[in-house]
C-alpha cells in the first residue's frame, strides 16, 4: 500500500514548484532573451533564489515552521514586486540603477510584464505559506 504524502509536504512542495518557476522563468529572460535585469529585478532574484532551496528541503523533511524563515523572504519580495509593478505603471524613468520603470518584455495574452510576473508569484507563495500555517498550525 502506497502511503499518501503528508498535507506539510504538499503544500511546501507546491510553494517550491513556483519558486522554481519563478527562478527558472527570471533566469530564462536574463540569459535565454538577454534582458538586463535592473536593481529591483536583482532585489527581488535575492528575495527568490533561496526559497527555491528552502522550501525543498523543508517539504521533503516536512518542516511546517519553515513558515519563519521563508515569509520574510517572500513580504520582502513581494514588497519589491509591488513597487516595481508600480513605478511601472505610473512613471517613465526611474531614479534606481538600470531601467526599472521601462518595460522590457510583456506577456502578449495577459499583458503582464516581468515584475508583474514577479509579483504574482510572491503572492502566490504567500497564500501558499498562509495557507499551510493556518492549515497545519490548527492541529
Amino acid at each position: 500500500m502506497t502511503r499518501r504524502p503528508s498535507v506539510t509536504t504538499l503544500w511546501l512542495s507546491v510553494a517550491a514548484f513556483v519558486a522554481t518557476v519563478a527562478t527558472a522563468g527570471s533566469l530564462w529572460f536574463s540569459l535565454g532573451l538577454g534582458l538586463t535585469p535592473c536593481d529591483l529585478c536583482w532585489y527581488q532574484r535575492i528575495a527568490m533564489y533561496p526559497l527555491v532551496a528552502v522550501l525543498g528541503v523543508a517539504a521533503v523533511e516536512k518542516r511546517a515552521a519553515v513558515v519563519g524563515t521563508a515569509l520574510p523572504l517572500v513580504a520582502l519580495g513581494l514588497s519589491l514586486a509591488a513597487y516595481h509593478s508600480f513605478l511601472q505603471a505610473t512613471v517613465t524613468e526611474c531614479t534606481l540603477g538600470g531601467p526599472c520603470a521601462a518595460v522590457q518584455w510583456q506577456s502578449p495574452v495577459v499583458g503582464l510584464t516581468i515584475p508583474n510576473l514577479s509579483l504574482v508569484a510572491f503572492a502566490l507563495l504567500a497564500v501558499l505559506l498562509a495557507g499551510m500555517w493556518v492549515r497545519v498550525g490548527r492541529r
